[in-house]
């Protein structure tokens, strides 16, 4: 596998934007409860029978997990009572099913198995669903495929993973204090990315960012800008829809900076001018 330099050991999401198309499950995480909580759902969903497919659980490094926060601990015999044991249909040392095992997938197969792969993250959506309402009844604790955050009633909002989620819904209360309709839509689940659901949720704005803490390298916009505008395509919604890479090596992003991004929405609005969509975000020069 080749990456491309130079080395950098701060947050951001260039490692799982580069496997986010190798078949694992994302699951996205803003502080260090949630990390908690989809570590421990992450069991439930990838090892189900409909789904079979490695899962990460994505944080932001340095930021919370190296932070020091308050979170609520399961017990343990809980947390076995809900993880379960799992008891796989075929596995290399069962001696009833001998069989051979390799990396190797050829012409005859490979097509096939890669089609198994994308039906197993499509069955994962519902289970992602299902395992997150036991977990609900559990700890009364709620999770879906994202949070939205005064979106409702939002005329602009700020599309988002992890850490920087805080920072925004900070920023919005702010500026509902002023009167602006701001509002927040978190991703959870990145893969699978539930396209229809996420494209729902935003057709009543009047504009929206969508912010990219990796650069794709590619001048059409980051990974999670492409899946949002791509999702609201499809389902016939059309918001002006601005992308903002940004955080870039672990560079903070602090509230001045959201605060810069609602501007520019209201901006937006006003004079219904999208201009560049591809923008940085705290980009020195």
């Amino acid at each position: 596998m080749l990456f491309h330099g130079p080395l950098n050991i701060h947050n951001d999401h260039s490692d799982s934007m580069g496997a986010r198309d190798s078949g694992w499950i994302q699951l996205f995480s803003e502080n260090n409860q949630e990390a908690y909580d989809n570590l421990l759902m992450a069991h439930r969903i990838a090892e189900h029978p409909d789904v079979l497919l490695p899962l990460m659980v994505c944080q932001d490094g340095f930021i919370t997990s190296h932070s020091i926060e308050n979170i609520e601990l399961l017990e343990d015999d809980k947390v076995k009572s809900f993880v379960g044991t799992y008891k796989p249909e075929h596995y290399l040392l069962n001696d009833k099913e001998p069989m051979a095992i390799g990396p190797l997938d050829l012409q005859s197969y490979l097509f096939e198995h890669k089609k198994q792969q994308a039906q197993a993250m499509c069955n994962a959506k519902k289970v992602i669903l299902e395992v997150a309402k036991d977990f609900e009844k559990l700890t009364g604790r709620k999770y879906g495929f994202f949070e939205k955050y005064k979106l409702d009633d939002s005329e602009i909002a700020i599309v988002c993973m992890n850490s920087t989620a805080g920072t925004a819904k900070y920023t919005a209360d702010n500026l509902r204090k002023k009167g602006v309709k701001a509002g927040v839509l978190k991703i959870r689940s990145f893969r699978p990315f539930a396209a229809e659901e996420v494209a729902n949720s935003l057709k009543h704005l009047k504009a929206i960012a969508v912010l990219d803490k990796a650069d794709s390298l590619n001048s059409a916009g980051g990974a999670l800008y492409e899946d949002v505008v791509s999702a609201m395509f499809t389902s016939n919604i059309h918001v002006p829809t601005v992308n903002y890479v940004y955080g870039i090596g672990g560079r903070d992003t602090t509230e001045m900076d959201i605060a810069k991004v609602f501007e520019d929405l209201q901006e937006i609005v006003k004079t219904s001018n999208i201009g560049n969509p591809y923008r940085y975000l705290g980009l020195r020069g």
